[in-house]
Order: C-alpha cells, then structure tokens, then sequence
C-alpha cells in the first residue's frame, strides 16, 4: 500500500468549512426556513454537520441536518433517513469527494420528487477529472487529478482529519 499523500489537514478543513458555510449564507433566503443540509453517509454527514454549526453562527434561521444512504459503488437505491416533506424547501446536499460525480447525480434524484425551492451541492473536495457532468456549488478544494487517483477524506467520529491522495 502507498503512503498517504496529504492535501488538507485539520485545521485547513476547518478553515474550508467555515468558508463555505460564510458562502452558503450569502445565498440563501432566510424567509424559507428551514434551511436543510443533507449529508451522504457517512463522510458527508460529518461535513454537513460542522457545516450546520458554523452556520448557525451566521444565519437567524432554523438550519437542520438529514440523512441520505447510498451505495456509492451501485447507487441505484437512494434512502432518505427522515420522513420529511422537502416541497419549497432550500437544500444543500453534502458529499466528502466528488469523484466522478454520479454520486451527487443518484442523490439528487429523490429530493426531485418533492419539488423542492433550491437545491445546492456542497463538496469539501471536488476532483478536477468527473464522468458526469457535476458541478458542485460550494468547493472547499479543486484538484486536477487523474482517473487513477482516489482521494479519500479521513474523520474521526465528528471531527474531520483531513484528506489525502492514494
């Protein structure tokens, strides 16, 4: 195995996240509360959530986290983790990597059904080289990679460690 090459650490991460979060709240509208962050097991959901705090200093309006499960090899069942009707809502859907973008893609599909207001992406990093045509709308580091690198965002419990390339 090779060694772990690392393109972000803890306090870098950090720096992203409250980033984006000062970038989220520039864009949304706080008159349609509930502002929802969706995070992608597993990784995603730790982003979401430090996400959801560091908002919560910047916004007056309500902002909650759900769940979303897939299967991010065979994405073809998408399971939202709460009963909850998204109709009219702001989103920001959350993901650790873009890698070649499907994920995103398969996870938008059922938040579809509920004809939801706006639905932002958020990544922590975002490969330059993508399969489907995925743009996510808050970054919090680009690479140019190639089609054989997998970057891989390591967390520890709540706490985001860092990323690293393999």
């Amino acid at each position: 195995m090779s060694e772990k090459k690392y393109i972000m650490d803890t306090v870098a991460a950090s720096q992203k996240i409250n980033r984006m979060a000062l970038e989220i709240a520039e864009q949304v509208d706080e008159s349609k509360a509930p502002l929802i962050l969706i995070g992608i097991e597993e990784n995603g959901c730790v982003i979401a959530d430090a996400v959801a705090n560091e908002l919560k200093k910047h916004l007056f309006m309500e902002v909650v986290v759900h769940r979303i499960g897939i299967n991010k090899q065979q994405p073809k069942e998408v399971t939202l983790r709460q009963e909850y009707d998204y109709h009219g809502k702001q989103l920001v859907l959350v993901d650790d990597v873009t890698n070649s973008g499907k994920t995103l893609l398969y996870a938008l599909k059922p938040l579809m059904n509920y004809y939801p207001a706006k639905i932002m992406t958020l990544v922590l990093v975002e490969r330059m080289y993508k399969r489907f045509p995925v743009q996510p709308d808050f970054v919090g580091l680009s690479l140019a990679t190639t089609e054989e690198d997998h970057i891989q965002v390591e967390v520890s419990g709540n706490q985001i460690l860092g990323a690293y390339i393999e």
